[in-house]
Order: C-alpha cells, then sequence, then structure tokens
C-alpha cells in the first residue's frame, strides 16, 4: 500500500525510472555534498551504486514524478543472490544470519537537500519501513548509521556513550571487520569505540555528536555492535545497529497497534511458526492511521490517504 500525505506518496519504487532517480539523489547527497569518492564511471552517469543495488528493493518518497527522499532495503531473499549483505563488508554479522525468520538491512538514507527542513520526507519514509516491516513480518532490521568524517576521535563522546549505554547483547552483536579499513591505509586501532573512559562521557555532549538517524534508532530501542568502522572512501565513520521488532520500545508498540505487547511474537531466538500480528495486519486501514498517528505530525495525519498499488 501507498500513502499519500498532501503531494507526497511513500512507497516501493515500481520501475527503472524511478531507480536511477534513487541513484542520482544518492549521488548528490553522498558523493557532491559528504565528499564520497565516485568511479569515473559514477561521475559520468551522476549516480551512486553497488552491486548490492541489484536486487535491493527502495523505499520512495515521491514529490509529483521527482524522487525526493529514499532509503535501500535489503532481505534475507535478495542477500542470498547477492552472496551476503553490504553490511558484511564492515561487520560480522554472523549470529544475526543464524536467527530464524526474515531479516532486513537498511542502508543509503537520504533525503534532498530542498526537502530536509520540515521532516516530513524522513517521517513518511520511517512510515513507509515500518509499515514494510509489518507486512514482511521482520524480526529484525539492521544496517550502519554513519557520522561524516574519517576520524573517531572527533566524535569520542558519542561513540564512548554508545559503547557503554547501547551496546547490543551477546547474542545479536556484530563485531568490526578491520581488513578493509587496513587495505585502505587505516590503522585498525581506530576502530574502538570506547575512546574514552567511561567518567569523561557527557551524556549532553555525546547528543550534540549524535546524527539524528541514530538518535531515531535509539528512541526505537535500537543497540549497537562493538567497534567504529572507518570508511574512507565514502567519507564516514560507521557504526552497527541492530534493531529486533520486539524490542520496539512498549510505549511505541502501543502507539503502533493498541497493544504494547504487539510484537512479542517475533523474538529473533523464537523457531515457533509466526502468528497473528493483530490489528494492524488484520485491520491495514485501521493499522495505517495508528502509524500515522505515531510517526507524523496531528495535521499530517489528517491529510493521511491510503492508495492501492497495482
Amino acid at each position: 500500500m501507498a500513502v499519500k500525505i498532501r503531494d507526497f506518496v511513500v512507497r516501493l519504487a515500481k520501475d527503472a525510472e524511478e531507480r536511477r532517480q534513487v541513484r542520482q539523489l544518492r549521488y548528490k547527497v553522498f558523493i557532491v555534498e559528504e565528499g564520497a569518492s565516485a568511479t569515473e564511471e559514477q561521475k559520468e552517469l551522476q549516480e551512486e551504486y553497488d552491486r548490492y543495488d541489484r536486487f535491493a528493493d527502495y523505499m520512495v518518497v515521491m514529490h509529483g514524478d521527482r524522487v525526493v527522499g529514499t532509503y535501500r532495503i535489503i532481505d534475507r531473499e535478495a542477500a542470498e543472490k547477492m552472496d551476503g549483505f553490504y553490511t558484511e563488508t564492515e561487520y560480522n554479522v554472523d549470529k544475526l544470519k543464524r536467527v530464524n525468520g526474515n531479516i532486513v538491512e537498511m542502508s543509503r538514507a537520504c533525503v534532498d537537500q530542498e526537502y530536509r527542513d520540515s521532516g516530513l520526507v524522513m517521517r513518511m519514509l520511517w512510515m513507509g519501513l515500518a509499515d514494510y516491516v509489518m507486512k514482511q513480518r521482520v524480526k529484525i532490521l539492521f544496517g550502519v548509521a554513519s557520522f561524516v568524517g574519517k576520524e573517531p576521535v572527533n566524535f569520542a563522546q558519542c561513540l564512548s556513550y554508545l559503547y557503554y549505554n547501547h551496546l547490543a547483547p551477546l547474542r545479536l552483536r556484530a563485531s568490526v571487520r578491520t581488513e578493509g579499513m587496513i587495505a585502505n591505509g587505516v590503522n585498525p586501532k581506530k576502530s574502538r569505540m570506547n575512546i574514552l573512559p567511561r567518567v569523561f562521557v557527557d551524556e549532553d555532549a555525546a547528543r550534540e555528536q549524535m546524527p539524528a538517524l541514530i538518535k531515531g534508532y535509539l528512541r526505537l530501542g535500537a543497540e549497537v555492535g562493538k567497534g567504529v568502522y572507518i570508511d574512507r572512501p565514502f567519507n564516514t565513520c560507521d557504526v552497527f545497529v541492530v534493531l529486533p521488532t520486539k524490542n520496539i520500545s512498549r510505549a511505541y508498540q502501543k502507539r503502533f497497534t493498541g497493544n504494547e505487547a504487539a510484537f512479542d511474537h517475533l523474538k529473533a531466538t523464537n523457531g515457533n511458526p509466526i502468528k497473528t500480528i493483530g490489528k494492524i495486519v488484520l485491520l491495514p486501514l485501521t493499522g495505517l492511521y495508528a502509524l500515522a498517528k505515531f510517526i507524523l505530525k496531528d495535521d499530517e495525519v489528517e491529510e493521511v490517504e491510503a492508495l492501492n498499488e497495482e
């Protein structure tokens, strides 16, 4: 189901032209704005892409016929076709891959610069992702979130805070792979997150350094893996983020579905057949407006319109 708010629509990309626009938007954001490196072919096409785009889905926000926001989605089936997830180039995710059920990688989130001030496009992307998670009965969301820049010491407060306060449990904890860093001339010792002793970590300073996307993940109940990956070609310091859907906070689950335990059956270690997900699936329109009330502003909720997709 696509969702329309005013003259914006969020849904999965439908055709080759929309997928091309996604890659062009990523080029503008990651290469032009943030300084990631690009191949000659990418420069000629003005598109950012890698081999993991072939079987990925793109969640998009459309303004008219223009893509103005996007997320890349790679589920287990797509990853198997590509011999792994993109995240595996930076982190060991073997523990997650042993989980029964659907796991989904999120990556390449970006919004066109013209549309960032109001925050509507990012909220719509979250709404689209939430709808996707529930329809596909996803047990775990994961991916990397980035700080722009190649020196972890510049984000010492935030990285140390994440390490001491939001480290994922061992059974779901990804660990950094430093091989790619070494190949790009980066000292692997820079991969440690606990740059500062706990006593010197200031939460206010940490949140000042924290990207908005990571703040959003933490509010939902996400945790982080061990180690920071310095992606020199992409000009970022990356941290691994994992969000078991059952861990979405009770308050948020209630706002999603009217039931604070709605996602409890989606335990990552539970191999039992998946049961009914509740009102949000059985009554899709009711579920849609529950999502809207959770994610959007009040005036935006009033303008939500469900669109049937072909």
